[in-house]
């Protein structure tokens, strides 16, 4: 309120008249806009560390750190020296973990651990403690968006595996690795647009993994069926 305080004093000091309701209802529509923002952001973070947690840590963090964006103060903790050298190392290791067959299921298995608590940690800290209700709504958002991406990613790669060639993999990798980035970008360029995609994201993403996870579960039962009767002929 005080930056739109000091504009109507500016506006006064030209010799224009503004309605001080008319200026109540301009900055509770911005401070609504920001929140939006704000919650874009947050639902990117929470979605994003479902797939990639250290490149949306280290990207956010570079972002901050490089001046392209004002980080709310809660994330400014991730633009230290120390915290990027950090996620940059786990980012770079799980670069390379993650396009190799078998080797990328394990890594999952390992990293969901960390992946959806860090991902409602992150979506609190963009509203930070002074807006404690906005805060536990993004870090249920956050957590939740985390744990469905982290799903599909891990049915996808599961079923992927099935196959012993490496290009899926490889592939679908770095299909993962755009996304991340643009889905951070989008939330901080375009909310509204990230939004919708979102939204339609995560149904399909749904959708496919309940496709994917009867298809292991049909496959896991052939296999089964297979030693068993490999077994009983022994």
């Amino acid at each position: 309120m005080d930056l739109w305080a000091s504009l109507l004093q500016l506006l006064h000091s030209l010799g224009f008249r503004v309605e001080v309701d008319a200026a109540q209802r301009v900055g509770q529509l911005a401070g609504q806009l920001e929140t939006a923002h704000l919650m874009a952001l947050a639902a990117a973070l929470g979605w994003a560390s479902g797939l990639r947690l250290y490149a949306a840590v280290f990207l956010t963090g570079m972002a901050g750190a490089t001046g392209l964006l004002a980080l709310p103060p809660g994330l400014q903790v991730l633009q230290h020296p120390a915290l990027l050298a950090a996620s940059g190392a786990l980012l770079f290791v799980e670069f390379f973990v993650d396009k190799i067959p078998g080797l990328d299921s394990l890594w999952d298995m390992t990293q969901s651990v960390f992946r959806i608590p860090a991902g409602a940690a992150l979506a609190a800290a963009v509203f930070g403690a002074d807006n404690a209700t906005m805060a536990v709504l993004a870090a249920l958002l956050g957590g939740t968006l985390a744990a469905s991406s982290q799903a599909a990613k891990t049915t996808t790669r599961a079923a992927i595996n099935t196959s012993p060639e490496p290009f899926s993999n490889v592939l679908a990798s770095v299909v993962e690795d755009s996304v991340v980035v643009a889905a951070l970008w989008l939330a901080v360029k375009l909310p509204l647009l990230f939004g919708v995609l979102l939204a339609i994201t995560v149904v399909l993403l749904a959708a496919l993994t309940w496709q994917l996870f009867r298809f292991l579960r049909t496959a896991l039962r052939r296999l089964s069926a297979f030693f068993t009767a490999r077994t009983g002929s022994a």
